[in-house]
């Protein structure tokens, strides 16, 4: 079992009693902070023989002294035969007024140290410690594979809103839950006897009368070293029992004075299992440091937001969960197919390429990755691996690389085909990584290494068709994903552009139905950057749009290219106002901008502006935004064009540099109108500029390459920018 497995276990099943102790430790942190307002603690440098000698001035039948964790001083007595507890002013001894050991119910207290259940109760607490203990270093483990390490531990999360909670939260009281986790531990092992704290019994000391007076307290050489912060506890003599003596309970030990000469009779050094447990009381309740019981309460209430992020998270991921149908044995298949799949959709395509081949009269086995193996019927193997994190496998399939690099090649063809998302800067590395240890060991290929970029169903039908002709034998891959749940959008307004070679384009303006979509589907926003999904009619497979404005707009915009022989955006520029549309949204927060006063470089050529023009319509605290803008002809495909002009006016523009390809002195691309600029590019990206590109993958690639040229100087390049997570991409 993984660590991933063992997190989610753990969490599903324990979690519901760590939610239990985390809201009633979160409780009862509350007393630490209530006692440290109730009285005044003692002036530094106070000793504990001049404490003593002003409680027994100012109270009478005091018998125990106590200096509470909160720093105040709380003194015992007699009223005839009544006890009482009242809090003291240290400065003089005198009476405040009445202590009560606390405020809140006796039951959270038991709830929280045994689940109102006694013994087993106090020994489901300490299970459910370590319990957490396990989750803590799961937590830690997943967290640096997701993250990419140490160095990028801190770095901006991607993912669902569940996920960017479940880790954000993490990040931030990871240390003190497995804190709180350990000392809890602690405390119990003492509490239910696997722990002696002190197994030395009490020294025979008594006062002996010297027929002087009595000196007084304040002069008692034994107390007069002590200091107040170190005291625990002081427990005065019997007034009737000459014998008696006084003893004092510190951090350090405890001892026991001669009440009529205050010479200290003997002194027993605190353990280290006592000075390890008060460690562990003070770090687990925050007695003692009301502000560390402020931290201990926000953790504990912490517990309830990871058990809900993380039940969000497995349910979601258990609707990807895959189930292949029509799985042959493994010893009877001739064609193996093994998966490697984070999020669980890779496994969809490993379906679809099931079937098809199943189609074809071959009898297929697919099975998780860590279980690549070849059997003596198998005559083709196929991999199908999506990489997680920057670069890593996907958590199931973590020592499958090292496993596969053990074994001795053999001769049935082992076939690569990897899934991720050129955005992230280790594209397909964990599929690459695959590659070269198979080629490295001798393994054959029936086709080279190919990837596919964010699950795109028209890269894998046509990986299909060069699998059909090395093959030999008809094979159509047309993977249909499911889809999550749409909504119509009605078409309110477009922008018509002719397009400069014969490739018309809209700007297409949808309402917004953002209450019903936040009521039936949990998603009532979006940004500028994500991504519309459109489901073509007659098809089941969606086409995806960059969004050119957020739900604060009210409204959803795209921008749309006829593409020749294109089914959607053929669809799309027949629309008239009115019509309707069957879409849903797709977060893309790897291209999102992230709050701040930092200066933007938006780089974008023809549609690829659209979602650049989202950023600057949405910027209304007019942060530096500049813009290069590539097009053809800016009579013809200009788009935004009039929105530009009048975003530059406003100010939400800071600057705007276009480069227009097919007219005379238009300034070629828009890595012309980079080169031209480059002092200022240079200096923006030196103040820490973030940079986002939109285009096509040649123009992005073309923009790249031309960064890297002009911040050499800067010792700088894209790479490195994407490691600082500065650079982003979205591409078509």
């Amino acid at each position: 079992m993984g660590w991933k497995s063992i997190h989610r276990w753990l969490g599903l099943t324990v979690g519901t009693l760590a939610v239990v102790l985390g809201i009633t430790g979160a409780l009862l942190a509350v007393d630490p902070v209530d006692q440290a307002w109730q009285a005044p603690a003692a002036e530094p440098g106070l000793t504990v023989a001049v404490l003593a000698e002003r409680v027994t001035n100012t109270v009478a039948d005091a018998a125990e002294i106590r200096r509470l964790p909160s720093g105040a001083i709380v003194v015992y007595s007699f009223a005839g035969e009544q006890p009482r507890a009242s809090y003291v002013d240290p400065a003089d001894g005198r009476a405040l007024g009445t202590w009560q050991a606390s405020t809140l119910p006796r039951w959270v207290k038991n709830l929280h140290r045994s689940l109102l259940v006694g013994d087993a109760g106090r020994w489901g607490a300490a299970g459910t410690a370590l319990a957490m203990g396990v989750l803590c270093a799961s937590a830690l483990v997943l967290l640096l594979r997701r993250m990419g390490g140490w160095r990028r531990l801190t770095g901006r999360v991607r993912g669902t809103l569940a996920q960017r909670i479940h880790v954000v939260a993490g990040r931030v009281v990871l240390a003190v839950l497995c804190l709180t986790s350990i000392t809890g531990l602690t405390m119990s092992a003492s509490t239910l006897g696997l722990v002696e704290l002190d197994v030395r019994a009490e020294p025979e000391v008594l006062s002996v009368a010297t027929g002087q007076a009595d000196v007084p307290a304040s002069q008692f050489a034994a107390l007069q070293g002590i200091a107040v912060a170190d005291l625990r506890k002081l427990t005065l003599p019997s007034a009737t029992d000459p014998e008696d003596t006084w003893k004092i309970t510190t951090a350090q030990g405890q001892g026991w004075i001669d009440r009529h000469s205050g010479r200290m009779l003997a002194w027993q050094d605190a353990t280290w299992a006592q000075r390890i447990h008060g460690w562990a009381v003070v770090l687990h309740t925050g007695n003692a440091a009301w502000p560390w019981a402020v931290v201990l309460g926000l953790a504990g209430a912490s517990v309830l937001l990871f058990w809900l992020s993380g039940a969000v998270i497995w349910w979601q991921a258990r609707g990807q969960a895959p189930r292949i149908t029509g799985n042959a044995p493994l010893a009877q298949a001739d064609v193996l197919v093994f998966v490697a799949s984070e999020g669980g959709s890779t496994w969809g395509f490993a379906q679809t390429l099931h079937d098809a081949l199943a189609q074809g009269g071959h009898r297929v086995h697919t099975g998780a990755l860590e279980d690549f193996r070849t059997t003596p019927a198998a005559r083709q193997v196929f991999v199908l691996a999506a990489t997680y994190g920057d670069g890593q496998a996907p958590t199931h399939a973590g020592h499958a690389l090292d496993r596969i690099a053990r074994l001795a090649a053999g001769t049935v063809p082992v076939t690569v085909l990897g899934f991720g998302d050129r955005q992230f800067p280790a594209f397909c590395a964990f599929a690459v990584a695959l590659e070269q240890t198979l080629r490295q060991r001798g393994w054959p290929a029936l086709l080279p290494l190919e990837c596919i970029h964010q699950q795109s169903s028209q890269q894998f039908a046509l990986w299909g068709r060069a699998l059909s002709q090395a093959l030999g034998e008809p094979l159509a891959l047309e993977h249909v994903p499911r889809l999550p749940h749409t909504v119509a959008l009605r078409l309110t307004a477009r922008k018509d552009y002719p397009g400069a070679t014969g490739q018309p384009a809209s700007v297409l303006r949808f309402a917004w139905p953002a209450g019903s979509l936040g009521r039936r589907h949990g998603l009532a926003r979006f940004a500028a950057g994500d991504l519309v999904g459109i489901v073509p009619p007659g098809s089941g497979v969606p086409r995806y749009y960059s969004l050119a404005s957020g739900s604060q707009d009210g409204f959803l915009e795209i921008c749309v290219r006829l593409m020749p022989g294109g089914l959607c955006s053929t669809h799309l520029l027949g629309l008239k106002a009115g019509d309707t549309i069957t879409a849903f949204i797709r977060p893309n927060p790897a291209f999102a901008l992230p709050r701040g006063r930092r200066p933007v470089l938006l780089i974008g050529a023809g549609s690829g502006v659209a979602p650049l023009a989202g950023f600057i319509r949405r910027n209304e605290a007019r942060r530096p935004m500049h813009l290069y803008f590539g097009g053809r002809d800016p009579a013809r495909d200009f788009y935004f064009g009039d929105d530009l002009q009048q975003w530059l006016g406003d100010g939400r523009l800071a600057s705007l540099q276009t480069a227009f390809s097919r007219i005379a002195d238009g300034g070629g691309y828009v890595q012309d109108a980079l080169r031209r600029d480059a002092e200022r590019v240079r200096g923006l990206v030196a103040q820490g500029a973030l940079v986002r590109v939109c285009g096509s993958r040649a123009m992005a690639t073309d923009v790249a390459r031309t960064l890297d040229a002009l911040l050499a100087p800067l010792q700088l390049g894209v790479s490195a920018l994407k490691d600082e997570e500065r650079y982003a991409e979205d591409v078509f």
